[in-house]
């Protein structure tokens, strides 16, 4: 994964957050551990402690503490991970076993909550009571945005606004939190932190509608998860949802029983759908302008091979096809 373009400024800092990860994976638990690599060494895109990485060093800042910040994302993100994957019953994430499939769920939702605790630990240590707050209260607006998707599960009658408060919370703002507190830390200009703050966002919600529309158009090896997983689970996604809006009788019909049941049953039938429907492209688009309202907010940042990943990530968000 870090062989893409938009890594290679940061590679050394990369290394440098990977073993800092490790480091405070330590428990006198053994269990804890055994879950914590686990979890930690699938790996996966790292995007999110890669955009603290990118937005501190493009505010000029070279120190440890972006590491320390970086791995306090990571472990932000990898806890949501493992409380998601039991709250799902999921069994396959970036092509491995879940946790909670290979250990059980109290287990696996015990972990998340060391790897939350551990988290703040650390952010004690940076000693930064402005990021503090913004990483407490993205913790609790992602927390929110789960509820609220949990309690739309099954029910063909969501519409895209809620869709888009649960993409805002439960994807965007861990992206909008890992910018913000870069900015933050690194000493930037209260214009250049709100520029990272609201890339984070646009790209955070570029990135959710592309994986739900990856669900219908991706390939399951490539993804590392099963292609229809979202409609199984009965989230009502948003090619989903303009589907029953703007499809034929018949195709809203289809989409919405399947929702109703969460059953991927009839998956090709589906994916026929929400292609013929026209909501592909229609999510597609939507990811296509938070991106470029996510690449004219970096004018603020100063030139630098760092602005240019940043940029280039973006535009992987959208190109992507896993």
């Amino acid at each position: 994964m870090t062989t893409l373009p938009f890594y290679a400024p940061v590679s050394d800092d990369f290394d440098a957050v990977n073993t800092l990860i490790l480091n405070q994976l330590h428990s006198r638990v053994p269990l804890v551990e055994k879950i914590g690599h686990y979890i930690i060494s699938a790996g996966g895109k790292r995007l999110r402690p890669l955009v603290v990485l990118l937005g501190a060093r493009s505010c000029g800042m070279d120190d440890a503490r972006q590491h320390s910040l970086a791995a306090i994302i990571e472990f932000l993100h990898t806890a949501t991970l493992l409380h998601d994957d039991v709250v799902d019953t999921s069994d396959l994430r970036r092509g491995r076993s879940t946790a909670n499939a290979l250990w059980g769920n109290a287990p696996s939702v015990l972990v998340g909550d060391f790897l939350y605790s551990r988290a703040f630990e650390m952010m004690v240590a940076l000693g930064d009571i402005q990021i503090m707050q913004i990483l407490a209260n993205a913790t609790n607006v992602i927390a929110e945005g789960e509820v609220l998707q949990l309690s739309k599960v099954r029910d063909a009658s969501t519409d895209e606004a809620t869709y888009m408060e649960v993409i805002r919370s439960k994807t965007a703002m861990l992206f909008e939190a890992a910018c913000h507190t870069s900015g933050v830390l690194a000493g930037a200009t209260a214009e250049q932190t709100e520029a990272l703050r609201k890339y984070g966002n646009a790209l955070g919600i570029a990135f959710q509608l592309m994986d739900d529309l990856l669900d219908y158009s991706g390939d399951a090896a490539e993804m590392g998860k099963n292609v229809g997983d979202d409609l199984a689970e009965g989230k009502p996604t948003l090619p989903l949802i303009y589907t029953i809006s703007h499809g034929t009788p018949e195709q809203a019909k289809l989409v919405r029983n399947a929702i109703q049941k969460g059953s991927g049953e009839q998956i090709e039938l589906i994916r026929d759908a929400v292609t013929a429907s026209g909501a592909l492209e229609y999510t597609a688009r939507l990811a296509q302008a938070q991106i470029e309202e996510a690449i004219d907010l970096l004018q603020a940042l100063p030139a630098s091979p760092y602005r240019d990943s940043l940029e280039q990530l973006a535009r992987f968000s959208v190109d992507r096809t896993f």
